[in-house]
């Protein structure tokens, strides 16, 4: 049960990741989507939700190989 839900978790980031790439890409193509006002703005939003949910997705996996122990000394966190 809890892959699944770690699935999901991963699945929704990775989803809203790939349409922001699709719009992007829609705008070097001239192609705009009807409920934006401009191509301009169509290409931040895309950057903006790429990028939010790559560093979710990285943040989940860095997280999740921290409490394994897998991961190199300079990603480990400092003992206070």
């Amino acid at each position: 049960m809890a892959r699944i839900i770690a699935l999901i978790i991963l699945l929704i980031p990775g989803v809203i990741a790939a349409y922001g790439i699709k719009l992007m890409r829609d705008m070097f193509f001239g192609l705009q989507a009807a409920w934006l006002p401009s191509l301009a703005i169509q290409f931040f939003l895309g950057l903006i939700m790429f990028l939010a949910g790559l560093s979710f997705i990285g943040g989940f996996l860095l997280h999740r190989d921290r409490k394994k122990n897998k991961v190199q000394q300079r990603f480990k966190r400092k003992e206070q």
